[in-house]
């Protein structure tokens, strides 16, 4: 589809990029340009944000706004809650202070008068930013010229809700940003239905956060409360069940006499919620005892502990947002995943709680959404699901199939490599005593199965001696196999087999061997080798001695001199050896 292609950087993008108080990472500037150049192509952008909470995603979306601004076009930033609105609306006052922008926030802590005026001022073009909650996605929302809709916190929003964002408009560029996308958003980013860009570099003085998941244990809660007090921190304690939650905030307080405790939730009154945000943010409480409403985009740079209750109940992406907020400064946070003692726990909390532990260093956000594809699973690219596994044909088979098409539509050639089937009679794999660990194991395996060059081969050998130690002979057998298929596929030499006295080589329809590379062939191997030309098909068997045939590393030696004795023959090969090349050439009665 075509949309507005956004018009060069102005004076004024360059000022407001410069008045950045912050030193920009090597990422968020590769981001700005990615975007940039998206914003500037005539087809309508849609990107997919991913990085770290803290590592700067809001300043890619405020200059990816501003040059909206300044080509005339209308921007709506959406947000799942009101304190992240609220939040935003600050920083982008103070940034654009300087510049004749009108930004507004639309959420339920604007009275209703105040709601219809600036819903006026959208459908009238004088409101240049909306900020707002899904307040955003109800009819009555009119805009003038909307030319770029970020969504933050993408996660946090269904499929309902977002098919009815592009139903506002589907000429218009979308930025969306978040931590932990969805497995569905994860992996259409992965196969190329989005664009994606990654911040990976964390903010100057930052430590990862020191996680904990264990059961509860009033002990442990009233230590950590304290220890933060002491150092002059403040606490959030998640529960998120609001109608118990004013009776875990009195046993709260008889746990922790001392500390000043408060209760926040989303069904309080607007102007009650708001008014415990600002004096929990003035640190006139110690404790913040509250539901999942502080887990997108809060930063508060005193909070560096966190509690949570009943961990297993929440989703992984879930847990690690809450662990984001806290650790905003140049301290050391603590994060306590708690579940109830005596509860069995099902396999994938288990598993989320397994993740959360691991995944401990800065910028984790992208293998945590690995994971959560992992134990989700991928979900439907057209339907509404957003998660739930392809079984009819299995996750990777339905990848490449998804990426053929893709790259189809996208006018791409999709000649495939032709895969080598290789039966010798070798022993080739990676033994318990050379690599203990299992996982490492099937990333070899996998590393393996997807080289494409010698030259990959090379490095992953000298990696393996570099970790592991001298290869045995089974890992030695499994790298000749894997170099013979490298070398196999460029002749598209479909299969590899062992017959009694002989090697047989197939080859696909489409090879670029041609009748003189088999002259030459059959004048250095003499009555070595024979020739058959079946069809489309065409073979080549290659006599063996017997002793080759006992010795694996004999045997795969033999047809690895063969295959370079091919590929050292070039000058004969089909000037085209891909599509369309010259058919083989007459084969004289004397070779058959």
């Amino acid at each position: 589809m075509r949309g507005h292609a956004f018009g060069p950087d102005t004076v004024w993008q360059k000022e407001l990029e410069e008045a950045f108080p912050y030193e920009e990472t090597p990422d968020q500037l590769r981001a700005v340009e990615e975007v940039k150049a998206d914003m500037e192509r005539p087809r309508p952008m849609d990107r997919l944000l991913c990085g770290d909470v803290g590592y700067g995603k809001t300043e890619v979306a405020l200059r990816a706004a501003f040059k909206a601004v300044m080509d005339g076009k209308q921007v709506a930033i959406l947000v799942p809650t009101t304190i992240l609105a609220q939040q935003h609306y600050t920083t982008f006052r103070e940034r654009l202070a300087r510049f004749p922008v009108n930004i507004e926030v639309l959420s339920r802590f604007r009275t209703a008068r105040e709601q219809r005026q600036v819903l006026q001022g959208l459908e009238q073009g004088t409101v240049d930013i909306v900020i707002g909650t899904h307040r955003l996605l109800q009819d009555d929302v009119r805009f003038k010229a909307l030319g770029l809709l970020v969504v933050d916190e993408e996660q946090r929003f269904g499929v309902a809700h977002k098919e009815r964002l592009k139903m506002i408009r589907k000429d218009v560029d979308v930025l969306t940003l978040t931590a932990t996308p969805i497995p569905r958003t994860l992996h259409m980013s992965l196969i190329g239905v989005r664009d994606t860009s990654i911040l990976e570099t964390p903010p100057e003085d930052r430590y990862p956060v020191q996680t904990y998941v264990l059961e509860e244990d009033p002990v442990l809660i009233r230590e950590a409360i304290r220890r933060e007090m002491n150092r002059g921190g403040q606490v959030f304690f998640v529960y998120n069940r609001i109608m118990d939650l004013d009776q875990v905030a009195l046993w709260l307080q008889e746990l922790v006499p001392e500390a000043r405790i408060a209760v926040a939730h989303g069904q309080m009154k607007e102007d009650e919620l708001e008014q415990v945000m600002l004096d929990f943010i003035d640190r006139r409480y110690d404790v913040l005892v509250c539901t999942t409403i502080i887990e997108n985009g809060l930063d508060i740079s005193n909070v560096n502990t966190l509690l949570v209750k009943d961990a297993n109940m929440m989703g992984l992406a879930q847990l690690y947002q809450l662990r984001g907020r806290v650790g905003r400064s140049n301290r050391l946070a603590h994060a306590y995943f708690t579940f109830r003692k005596d509860r069995v726990l099902g396999e994938a909390a288990e598993k989320r709680l397994a993740a959360i532990r691991e995944f401990t260093e800065l910028g984790s956000g992208f293998k945590i959404a690995m994971r959560d594809l992992e134990i989700r699973g991928a979900g439907n690219i057209l339907g509404a699901e957003q998660h739930g596994h392809i079984a009819a044909v299995g996750f990777d088979l339905y990848c490449r199939l998804l990426e053929e098409a893709i790259r189809e539509a996208r006018g791409i050639d999709t000649v495939q490599p032709v895969e080598t089937s290789i039966e010798l009679p070798v022993e080739a794999y990676i033994p318990d005593s050379y690599v203990p660990d299992v996982n490492q194991k099937v990333e070899i395996y996998k590393r393996i199965a997807g080289l494409v060059s010698l030259d990959e081969l090379s490095d992953l050998a000298e990696e393996l001696v570099d970790r592991f130690g001298d290869l045995p002979p089974a890992v030695e057998n499994l790298l000749a196999v894997a170099k013979v298929k490298v070398l196999a596929g460029r002749f598209k030499i479909k299969a590899i087999s062992l017959l009694p006295g002989q090697l047989r080589l197939l080859f696909a329809p489409g090879h670029p061997l041609t009748g003189e590379v088999l002259v030459a062939l059959s004048e250095k191997y003499r009555n070595m080798v024979k020739f058959n030309n079946a069809g489309d098909e065409f073979e080549i068997k290659l006599k063996v001695a017997g002793g080759c045939q006992r010795e694996p590393a004999s045997l795969l030696g033999r047809l690895e001199r063969f295959l370079l004795d091919l590929e050292g023959r070039e000058d004969h090969l089909s000037a085209a050896s891909g599509a369309g090349s010259a058919p083989v050439q007459k084969i004289p009665p004397s070779f058959a």
